[in-house]
């Protein structure tokens, strides 16, 4: 884990406009800053920043948090992955708190694999580009194969010599280890000597979601039998085959942008259409596709299109993965490529242009497509065809999801139809995969947890009616942000804004009233910090270390609208803002929330009123009544509010 010191350090270092402003293009406007939104199309500026809060928000799509956050939100980074990535931005030495011998070491070997791999890079691009092998070999090779300069430096395109151990040698006389190189997959041991293991092959590095570089496909160049086409690295602490989807890096921000991710075969295709200008492309490599990697893709759209060789070996490693696709969420459509060609081959034949006409104009319903091609392969046989029955039933039934109940009824309809065979039978058996699949899951969580479903204390307030009464968090939020903003400002001569919030929670049990807990822990938390002697700041909760409390924060000190700096030009004298006005809020703030007691009160004691009570109990409450009437005109008084008898 890393340290809260060296969090601490991150967050004092960092400079949202500098952070944002790496990915937005940014404009003053009074205090903040406006861009056009990193997430989502607008043509009118909805996206602001503010210097002051460190914080960020989309006024159009909602969108909004702190630097880290953004950083999140924009790389698909995971906390810990945001948190690296500023401090390498920012030189800040990552200093980890106590952890066990073995992940130390494990964190060690990953921290080794990445330095050699990176020095790896650069020698195989310098024997691509600077060396007379390379050059003659594998650079004409890679040119008259239609790739540029420019692409080669992109994706860091490489070559090893056709030499024994060039590398080898090389990495030994930079001290790099002998069992690091191994492990890595770039030297393998024959007759106890270290080998280079990709010699004489075009390299292809692939890079993390960071741009890393993670692990190596060599290939030949052109026709070989000399061994596989494509050598990867092995599995290691950095390279897991089934977690990887070569060129997501150089695509991920064009997936997001475009909502959708075309999916092809091979490193060549990848680089060819990035080189075309069509971008939002990775490249499975050839495997079938992984739960990892379909989430992967998930990260950034739900709108998956595979585009592979139209031939038998390209139509049956397109239909893997189909059902993992669909159960995962992603609308799946299937382009397959005419001529016997390939993605690489084609779009430098057409262009980019006629390529993503191609795309338009013959995607296929992944569903649609798999029942096309059963059917094909079922021919006249009764049996096999009862088998795709089955197997398209079951493929429907992965569309288990509320939102997907429509398109599931829909496929139902259109392949009974193709089929031939009832709509209702369809149907039926289809929910039988349902019911099986939800039996199989009730009864593995049944063993896991071993004890009867208990109903929760949430979901017993849920049901009490008056949990539900006076279910406005806006109030509750307006203490919370007043809180955290003024809350180590001067009360009066003894108590300070923070001091008098928690006398009167106190006082008058106003903790009970939050709907959100959330805003309780917020509460708590400040408090907590304060009997510490601390004095809690707007950043100790925008950069809090839970993301819920955080991401709150941000929405609670996130303000719309704000004074125009030419108004000082019209209007004469001194403009009042929030921070001159603080005890005025402050006070307006805990009145609404003692009169939304005072109104729980009420409803509980006209509830006991309609109940069976003695003459003496009807005068007690009938008193009770009238006193709590009367406090809720003098709050009502306070509050500027009228209100009816």
């Amino acid at each position: 884990m890393i340290s809260q010191q060296t969090i601490q350090e991150i967050q004092n270092r960092i400079d949202i406009i500098d952070i944002v402003g790496s990915f937005v293009k940014l404009k003053r406007r009074g205090t903040n800053l406006i861009g056009n939104c990193p997430f989502h199309h607008e043509k009118t500026p909805s996206f602001t920043v503010s210097p002051s809060k460190e914080i960020y928000k989309c006024f159009g799509c909602g969108k909004s948090g702190n630097a880290i956050g953004f950083v999140m939100e924009h790389e698909k980074y995971t906390y810990v992955e945001a948190l690296k990535w500023l401090a390498q931005r920012y030189n800040v030495e990552i200093e980890e708190t106590e952890t066990s011998p073995e992940y130390k070491e494990q964190q060690q070997l990953a921290d080794s694999l990445h330095i050699v791999n990176q020095f790896a890079v650069k020698y195989f691009q310098n024997q691509l580009l600077e060396n007379d092998e390379g050059i003659a070999n594998a650079l004409s090779y890679l040119r008259e194969r239609g790739f540029n300069d420019e692409t080669i430096r992109k994706f860091q395109i490489g070559y090893c010599l056709n030499q024994r151990d060039a590398f080898a040698k090389e990495a030994i006389k930079n001290q790099y280890s002998p069992d690091i190189l191994k492990k890595s997959g770039l030297c393998i041991e024959r007759d106890g000597q270290l080998v280079d293991n990709y010699r004489g092959r075009i390299i292809f590095p692939i890079h993390n979601q960071s741009g890393k570089v993670i692990g190596f496909g060599a290939r030949v160049i052109g026709s070989s039998d000399r061994g596989p086409k494509y050598i990867n690295t092995p599995e290691n602490e950095l390279y897991v085959k089934s977690k990887i989807l070569y060129g997501s890096y150089f695509a991920r921000q064009t997936i997001d942008r475009l909502d959708e991710c075309f999916l092809v075969e091979g490193y060549t295709d990848v680089t060819a259409m990035h080189q075309a200008g069509i971008d939002n492309v990775v490249a499975s490599g050839g495997t079938s596709l992984t739960v990892d990697q379909l989430r992967l893709i998930r990260k950034y759209t739900n709108n998956l299109t595979i585009i592979y060789d139209g031939d038998a070996a390209g139509i049956k490693a397109a239909l893997r993965g189909l059902d993992l696709a669909i159960e995962e969420g992603l609308n799946v459509q299937l382009v397959l490529v005419p001529d016997k060609e390939d993605p690489d081959s084609y779009v430098k034949k057409v262009g980019a242009e006629a390529f993503r006409d191609l795309v338009q104009a013959n995607k296929q319903d992944f569903i649609l497509f798999q029942l096309e091609v059963a059917l094909k392969d079922a021919g006249s046989d009764s049996s096999r065809k009862a088998a795709v029955v089955n197997q398209i039933a079951e493929s429907i039934s992965k569309l288990n999801r509320t939102e997907d109940f429509t398109r599931q009824q829909d496929y139902i309809k259109r392949c009974s139809s193709i089929l031939k065979v009832d709509e209702q039978g369809m149907t039926a058996l289809v929910n039988k995969f349902n019911k099986d699949k939800q039996d199989k899951e009730e009864k593995k969580i049944q063993r896991e947890l071993n004890q009867p479903e208990q109903v929760t204390s949430d979901q017993e307030n849920e049901q009490d009616g008056l949990a539900l009464f006076f279910k406005d968090e806006l109030n509750e939020q307006a203490v919370i942000r007043s809180l955290i903003e003024f809350g180590t400002l001067a009360w009066d001569d003894n108590l300070t804004v923070a001091e008098f919030i928690f006398q009167e929670v106190d006082n008058d049990g106003l903790e009970e009233l939050f709907d959100n807990k959330l805003l309780i822990r917020i509460l708590n938390d400040y408090r907590l910090q304060f009997n510490n002697g601390e004095n809690p700041t707007e950043k100790s909760f925008l950069y809090h270390s839970d993301q819920q409390i955080s991401q709150l924060a941000v929405s609670l000190l996130t303000e719309k609208h704000q004074i125009s700096p030419n108004w000082t030009k019209v209007y004469k004298g001194d403009i009042l803002n929030r921070n001159d006005l603080y005890k005025e809020e402050v006070l307006s703030c805990m009145t609404y929330l003692k009169l939304k007691k005072i109104k729980k009160l009420i409803l509980e004691n006209q509830l006991d009123l309609e109940k069976e009570n003695s003459t003496e109990d009807i005068i007690i409450l009938l008193q009770t009544h009238q006193h709590l009437k009367q406090v809720e005109m003098e709050l009502m008084k306070k509050t500027g509010t009228v209100i009816f008898r």
